[in-house]
């Protein structure tokens, strides 16, 4: 340990070149991923957990945790949740947790930054642990897109006289339509893209790539015809559509005509529930309770960009993360960027120049689902069994924030 201290600080006199000697060396105070597991993802309104509450769904996620874990309930300081539409949240997080056995000495809340508040909840549990202020925490990404949300109407007129605060009233459809016409991607692109997302999708869960990051959660259904109600376990994702080509997607109609005609339900994120949780912890902590350890977290970051084309928020923080470092695009060997749309996700991996081979190599939200507050924490569950399987070192998640943000984090995997 003491060895490992040294050479940080040999390195930080002597400077380096390049950020990946830096990111990939190993420190005491280092926050490390230690377990990464995820419901599966259910069609919103008529799958799996249209008939489940929020509390239970972390509930059972939560106890996934501490049985895989097979860590202290009492050693967890604090646990985050990210989501989007219940504004009850943070009761139903505090809930949960008592009721999986966290004792009330540990912390609960929520967080909110839209599409990416997973990865926020992520984030805020990460920070605490750097500062010294908890070792260890879970944060959670859950969403139960069945119950709906609110939406916001309008805002104050003296608010909407400034033309970005009212373009945050758009729709996230409007906004794709943005993205598809002021940069030209066409609705054959957004096609292909789509057909690809499902190809990927398709071959990862027959493969049974997806099985070690999900666990088999019980839950009830109602019958909407006969209303009985049966106890199921749901193990898969439900919304990966086999055989899905770009001719096949090419034939449905557009979503929005009101704002164009290049988004369609085929090539945009389907509405989805589901939950992800990750246990992390300081490294010398990991050790001392023989926790095994996936990835070490580096950081996170967030920027703006004009929130009428939302969706092209990673553009601006993939490479604010970069640079902050010393790293450039082609020394990160796996991206997970949300595919909200189509349209934002060719125009990122135009934009940003990536290797289309390096993104969601497993497909993403046009294939599995997009449970908003979730899916910043599932790309890392996505991106760590990945990474698990390839052997690939250095990763990249990021998500587009709908009123005009994106947000970045950067993991090392320590799976090889």
């Amino acid at each position: 340990m003491a060895a490992d201290r040294l050479n940080s600080i040999l390195s930080h006199l002597k400077g380096t070149s390049n950020g990946l000697s830096t990111i990939t060396q190993k420190n005491p105070d280092d926050v490390v991923i230690t377990l990464a597991l995820r419901t599966p993802l259910t069609k919103a309104g008529k799958g799996g957990f249209k008939d489940t509450g929020l509390d239970y769904m972390i509930y059972a996620l939560l106890n996934e945790v501490l049985t895989k874990s097979e860590i202290d309930p009492a050693l967890i300081e604090d646990v985050c949740l990210g989501n989007v539409n219940d504004g009850k949240a943070p009761y139903l997080l505090r809930a949960a947790s008592l009721a999986a056995g966290i004792p009330n000495t540990s912390g609960a809340s929520s967080v909110n930054r839209f599409c990416s508040s997973g990865l926020k909840a992520v984030q805020d549990i990460a920070n605490q642990i750097a500062l010294g202020h908890i070792d260890i925490g879970v944060a959670i990404g859950a969403e139960l897109m069945s119950a709906g949300g609110d939406s916001v109407h309008a805002f104050h007129e003296d608010v909407q006289k400034n033309q970005e605060s009212a373009d945050c009233l758009q729709p996230m459809g409007q906004t794709s339509e943005n993205v598809g016409s002021d940069f030209n991607i066409s609705r054959e692109a957004q096609d292909k893209y789509a057909a690809e997302s499902y190809r990927r999708a398709e071959e990862a869960q027959k493969a049974g790539w997806f099985d070690d990051e999900i666990v088999p959660i019980t839950t009830r259904v109602k019958d909407p015809k006969t209303g009985e109600v049966k106890q199921v376990t749901l193990t898969k994702d439900e919304g990966i559509r086999y055989g899905t080509t770009a001719e096949s997607l090419g034939k449905i109609r557009p979503a929005f005509p009101m704002f164009g005609n290049r988004s369609t339900g085929g090539n945009s994120s389907q509405v989805t529930d589901g939950a992800a949780a990750i246990l992390l912890m300081r490294r010398s902590r990991a050790i001392e309770l023989n926790q095994p350890i996936l990835a070490k977290f580096c950081g996170a970051t967030v920027a703006g960009v004009p929130p009428r084309i939302m969706g092209i928020g990673p553009t601006a923080a993939i490479p604010k993360l970069l640079s902050k470092f010393n790293l450039n695009k082609n020394d990160i060997d796996i991206y997970e960027i949300n595919e909200a749309f189509a349209s934002m996700a060719v125009y990122c991996l135009q934009n940003l120049g990536l290797d289309h081979a390096k993104v969601n190599p497993r497909g993403g939200a046009i294939a599995l689902g997009h449970p908003l507050g979730t899916t910043g924490a599932r790309q890392i569950c996505t991106i760590l069994s990945e990474a698990r399987r390839t052997k690939k070192k250095v990763l990249v998640t990021s998500m587009c924030i709908g009123t005009g943000q994106g947000m970045a984090g950067l993991l090392v995997n320590e799976q090889v």
